[in-house]
């Protein structure tokens, strides 16, 4: 039976100073997961081992520039997958070089249910 989305939480993160993408990212899925509780996995006897997905989708300007690895590492729970597109934003400081980066993020959860 295919799994279905229960829950879609969507955070956004930033790099204030150095233009570090997967710092944004990072940030972006921790304030996403910071709005949920996942009480109904417990309630629902859903093992989050095998039959919790937890899909996640980064944007920023540079999808290429986020360590894909580091992101699934950060999740908690799950059977996760992780990709990167073109989104979010850069607000350059020509200046000082020092750009700021903004990542949005989707974590989407589904369950294999009855």
């Amino acid at each position: 039976m295919p799994a279905k989305r229960v829950i879609l939480e969507l955070g956004t993160g930033n790099d204030l100073h150095g233009g570090d993408y997967t710092k944004a990212a990072l940030r972006a899925v921790q304030d996403a997961l910071h709005h949920s509780s996942l009480a109904m996995i417990r309630s629902l006897k859903v093992n989050p081992k095998t039959g919790m997905f937890v899909d996640v989708t980064i944007g920023v300007q540079q999808p290429d520039k986020v360590d894909l690895e580091k992101v699934r590492a950060s999740l908690p729970h799950g059977i996760v997958t992780v990709k990167a597109v073109k989104g979010g934003l850069d607000v350059p400081d020509p200046e000082n070089n020092d750009p700021a980066v903004i990542a949005s993020a989707a974590v989407c959860v589904r369950l294999e249910l009855p």
